[in-house]
């Protein structure tokens, strides 16, 4: 249904944009700087199920609409890309606001329910996420194969598992390293500058993709 060659090139898109540090995984650090690993495992699967609805939703919702309509699917990689590029600018912009925002969650530790509650409205309302699915998924969808909605739910289901694993691999570094990474908030502006040369990046491939360039 999925053919291989659609599936290589989403699982690298997917890769690139999963590791990037977004909203998802800021929340995440910073649950790991501040109260340490399990927290921030758990921060990470209340994250996934919030993108794993947020994909299901998506799926449901574009599937047909992007099995009758090439036109519609063209203008939806645009605009994801277009706000990938300044998901990217302002990532930069903000990067030492956000590194300092990083070590500055104190307060109480949540319960482990509280935890899971508060990732997986991270999850929903990220953007990078929405994005993604919007404008970046139907670019590897295969219309002539069918099932658009069965093909999208797949890609959402093989992100999801790729974000748990990536975004709780940064959690448990953070919890790990908390107190190297709390030292010098230059480590973290580091990370964000980086991320977000690579959303910009992103975000100018699949609008270019999408006019053809």
């Amino acid at each position: 249904m999925v053919s291989s060659q659609n599936f290589v090139a989403f699982f690298i898109a997917s890769a690139i944009i999963i590791l990037v540090p977004g909203p998802s995984v800021l929340f995440t650090v910073a649950r790991g700087i501040a109260w340490g690993r399990a927290t921030a495992v758990l921060t990470t699967l209340g994250n996934t199920l919030g993108t794993y609805l947020l994909a299901v939703v998506v799926a449901v919702g574009l599937g047909p609409l992007i099995a009758h309509s090439a036109i519609a699917a063209t203008m939806l990689q645009l605009a994801g890309g277009t706000y990938l590029v300044y998901l990217g600018i302002d990532a930069y912009r903000h990067r030492r606001a956000h590194a300092n925002a990083m070590v500055s969650n104190v307060g109480a530790r949540p319960n482990v329910l509280a935890t899971i509650r508060q990732g997986f409205v991270v999850g929903v309302l990220n953007p990078k996420s929405l994005i993604f699915f919007t404008a970046v998924f139907p670019h590897f969808v295969d219309r002539s194969r069918g099932h658009v909605t069965v093909q999208l739910l797949v890609y959402g289901t093989v992100f999801s598992g790729m974000a748990f694993i990536s975004d709780g691999t940064w959690g448990f570094i953070a919890g790990t390293a908390r107190e190297w990474l709390s030292a010098d908030p230059k480590r973290l502006v580091a990370m964000r500058v980086v991320g977000a040369g690579v959303m910009t990046t992103l975000g100018l491939l699949v609008a270019g993709s999408a006019l053809g360039l």
